[in-house]
């Protein structure tokens, strides 16, 4: 399953398409085991990986956090950092492991990310961040793309927002992910600053309408497939999607290429989890433990019958010894098969 170091990109236009849905970069939760899972119930979708920083594979030569499955594809490589020429390197690396596009993270408000001075810190530095798009830009070939809140502490998202852009579309970068929140660095946590501060779609929209040349999505509190239609009719190029791709994967991914996409069918979580059965023996025999991959089913089939006795049974028995892919096997009868609604 090991992603060759070489192969043939997935052009701009492909991963500008794929990106009318995304499944967000989210930290210890879209690992390579998730991604592969999200690309069972969706074909066509955009994934990310979880933020990897510049550092880690400069200076700690951590190189196995860009290993991914050449299923993935088409997928993306957030990374974080604030350095140009250190994020430059690493853009390099992601460009020659693979990835259909490198991100900058300029949205995540923890406080290990501002210790670091990257993340959504980074929105009162516009500079420093057109300085970083241009230097990416000059080293890889595959799209350099931002993710970034609307604003940071007092900051007017208004006055800021349009400065902001201004500057990395001016360094080159062409698609930006807005998360429609401001980021409070002080005060509240990481999980506050996904929930407290208050969503300004109408701003996202109206960045849409003043730079009508650049790709942007929205991010922030979409939670159903229905409501990424909307945002799409409503004329933006993409939406991203975080906590529910997660903790909901069917709902939002198995009809996505239906719905979003025009093309494919919806994708039954009973097949998938079929399909996850090769693969979890596969991973096994290279070292991996089976709640490693399990952990990221739970949510398969959220809302359905059967469906607290499936993640009890994966919850408790994947970490014991001895389980396999029997045990996935297993907690599948306990669920009732019913049909995916469109």
């Amino acid at each position: 399953m090991a992603n060759p170091k070489k192969q043939e990109k997935t052009g701009f236009s492909d991963v500008r398409r794929a990106a009318r849905l995304s499944v967000a970069p989210m930290m210890e939760w879209t690992d390579r085991h998730c991604r592969y899972l999200h690309r069972l119930l969706s074909h066509q979708s955009l994934l990310y990986t979880e933020m990897v920083t510049a550092p880690a594979l400069v200076r700690g030569g951590a190189l196995h956090l860009l290993d991914h499955n050449v299923e993935e594809h088409p997928v993306a490589l957030q990374l974080g950092g604030s350095d140009p020429v250190e994020l430059a390197q690493a853009a390099l690396l992601g460009g020659e492991a693979g990835y259909d596009e490198i991100n900058l993270n300029c949205g995540c408000p923890s406080d290990r990310v501002q210790s670091g001075a990257f993340g959504a810190i980074l929105m009162q530095s516009p500079d420093l961040v057109a300085d970083c798009v241009a230097e990416m830009r000059a080293k890889v070939a595959v799209e350099i793309t931002v993710k970034c809140r609307i604003g940071v502490d007092e900051q007017e998202p208004r006055d800021i927002l349009p400065v902001f852009l201004e500057k990395i579309r001016a360094a080159g970068c062409q698609r930006v992910t807005i998360h429609a929140r401001k980021a409070w660095l002080k005060g509240l946590s990481p999980k506050e600053n996904r929930d407290i501060p208050p969503l300004d779609y109408d701003l996202v929209h109206e960045m849409k309408r003043a730079y009508p040349d650049m790709h942007i999505s929205i991010n922030g509190g979409i939670d159903t497939l229905d409501a990424a239609v909307t945002q799409l009719e409503q004329g933006l190029d993409g939406v991203m999607v975080g906590r529910a791709a997660y903790h909901q994967p069917t709902d939002i991914l198995a009809a996505a290429d239906a719905r979003i996409f025009g093309s494919g069918e919806v994708r039954d979580p009973f097949e998938v989890v079929m399909q996850m059965l090769p693969y979890i023996e596969a991973q096994m025999g290279q070292g991996a433990r089976l709640h490693q991959i399990t952990r990221h089913m739970l949510g398969l089939f959220a809302g359905r019958p059967g469906a607290r006795a499936w993640r009890r049974m994966l919850s408790e028995g994947a970490s014991r010894p001895g389980s396999g892919p029997e045990l996935v096997q297993q907690a599948l009868g306990q669920l009732v098969r019913e049909p995916i609604a469109v």
